[in-house]
């Protein structure tokens, strides 16, 4: 059974920094591309950034551009996404997803994830 674990969210002011993680269980393979998504209250689901297999690409949206880094740690089967300079908008729930029809490219589209966890919780007071 697969399970994809985030953590790490909180409520923060703007400009604080929060480092969110997914622990990954029960995937074939260590080396599957991931990402982050995140959705706010009323809105569609939207990419945030991705890494693939072996953390050598990595993809992100335009709004988290220079201020968000994803990484991965395989030995510990967790991807992170580091947030800083935080924003109000940048409040939503994050979700964390695997696409295992890849692991050396990366890609922006939802569709493309196959597994996702709960999700966790991210408030950025102004």
């Amino acid at each position: 059974q697969v399970q994809l674990v985030e953590s790490g969210g909180g409520l923060v002011q703007a400009g604080d920094s929060l480092r969110l993680s997914c622990e990954a269980s029960g995937l074939t393979r260590r080396s599957y591309a991931m990402a982050w998504f995140r959705q706010a209250l009323g809105k569609e689901r939207e990419f945030v950034a991705a890494i693939n297999g072996i953390g050598g690409i990595t993809s992100y949206a335009d709004s988290v551009k220079g201020r968000f880094t994803i990484s991965r740690d395989n030995a510990k089967n967790t991807i992170y996404l580091q947030m800083n300079s935080l924003k109000p908008d940048d409040t939503a729930v994050y979700y964390c997803a695997a696409d295992i029809d890849s692991s050396w490219t990366v890609s922006v589209r939802l569709a493309s994830y196959y597994y996702w966890g709960q999700g966790t919780k991210v408030t950025v007071s102004s």
